[in-house]
């Protein structure tokens, strides 16, 4: 076990894994002309689009836990760079339906290869990705993820100002 963050917090040591784990896959798919926030968009776009949904902005910012607005964001840089389209839903004109391009597509698999690829040497500490151990770690990080967050403060300060 590395000395450099024993005796850290739970929460510290969250933060810098998620931190290494950011900067490691913005290094990685840098040459696809990627960020890792884009990577995040796409690669759960193309995983919803295998699964036969065609998401809206919201449903996908819900999917990625990325706030809305910052979906449209990167939404609309990807549409520029040719790799999605976006289109008003017939249905609800409010929502914005995104589909991948062919290109789209094209970058999004071979960047899905390259981030698999770091994913299986930086879980190989823990036996690799179909280790007991990184099954056990993902059991643990779900079981986090599941816990709701309180309502925020400032929200809750907002109300009590009325």
């Amino acid at each position: 076990m590395s000395t450099a963050f024993e005796g850290g917090t739970p929460g510290f040591l969250v933060w810098r894994l998620s931190m290494k784990w950011r900067v490691a896959v913005d290094r990685a798919v840098a040459p696809l002309g990627l960020t890792h926030a884009q990577y995040a968009l796409v690669a759960s776009l193309y995983g919803m689009h295998r699964a036969g949904q065609r998401p809206s902005q919201r449903q996908l910012a819900d999917h990625t836990g990325l706030e809305a607005l910052y979906v449209s964001k990167l939404a609309r840089a990807l549409e520029t760079a040719g790799l999605l389209e976006r289109a008003r839903d017939p249905r609800d004109p409010r929502a914005v339906r995104l589909e991948l391009t062919e290109q789209g597509r094209e970058v999004t698999r071979r960047a899905i290869e390259v981030v698999q690829g770091l994913l299986h040497r930086l879980l190989e500490p823990l036996g690799g990705l179909d280790g007991a151990r990184t099954h056990q770690f993902a059991r643990e990080l779900t079981t986090l993820l599941d816990v709701p967050l309180p309502p925020s403060t400032e929200h809750a300060h907002e109300k009590e100002q009325s």
